[in-house]
């Protein structure tokens, strides 16, 4: 170092010789950290055996789920089916069967027997009689309908409660379109009428009502 500097700083050449030295490690050190504290880039881990993360706003490819499946009815029916069938008789029946599925448990159709008006895609209920070929007076109850399938009139027995129609429910005595609904929907629910007394349990038929109604239905 010059000798002017060394004068004009009043420092002793021990002096100046430290205070380079420590110069120097601090340069040393500053250097170490900034090049410590850079970030470094890091690969991605890889999967192994399964499928690439899914890139935001692409949609994953493969079938999508469907619709949940429809449970399918559970448990037995017992219906009659008698006529132009090769064995009559009483049937059991898983539930949800159709007419279709009762008449090849009775053995299939006669030879020549009628079929018209029967409907064979039609579900079955319990305690139904599934006439096959038999003919109906004008203005009966259709074919294949007999039975608690018939469903009846106020005028000639009881209405089953379990399947007479809407319209035929509202020819009851106090009952109108929207009762009769209701019985269609609480029938619907629960799989149909076990007893006459169920009626009650049925929204808008009070102990009144159902008096009068009890001796018009059957379940």
């Amino acid at each position: 170092m010059p000798s002017w500097v060394r004068m004009r700083c009043g420092l002793a050449p021990r002096t100046l010789a430290a205070l380079t030295v420590v110069l120097a490690l601090g340069v040393v050190l500053a250097a170490q950290h900034f090049r410590a504290g850079r970030p470094e880039p890091v690969p991605a881990p890889q999967l192994v055996g399964g499928a690439p993360p899914a890139t935001p706003g692409t949609t994953p490819h493969g079938p999508s789920p469907g619709p949940p499946p429809v449970p399918k009815p559970t448990g037995r029916i017992v219906v009659d089916v008698s006529g132009g069938v090769l064995r009559p008789g009483v049937l059991h029946l898983p539930a949800g069967a159709r007419v279709a599925d009762a008449l090849r448990a009775a053995g299939g159709v006669k030879a020549g027997t009628d079929l018209a008006g029967l409907n064979r895609a039609r579900v079955l209920m319990d305690g139904e009689q599934v006439a096959v070929g038999v003919p109906q007076a004008p203005g009966g109850p259709a074919p294949g309908l007999h039975g608690p399938m018939d469903g009846g009139a106020p005028g000639g027995g009881p209405l089953s409660l379990s399947t007479a129609t809407a319209e035929q429910l509202d020819t009851l005595p106090g009952v109108g379109p929207v009762l009769a609904r209701h019985i269609v929907d609480y029938r619907a629910e629960h799989g149909g009428f076990r007893s006459v007394g169920e009626l009650r349990e049925v929204k808008g038929i009070g102990d009144r009502r159902f008096e009068d109604l009890r001796p018009l239905v059957r379940p």
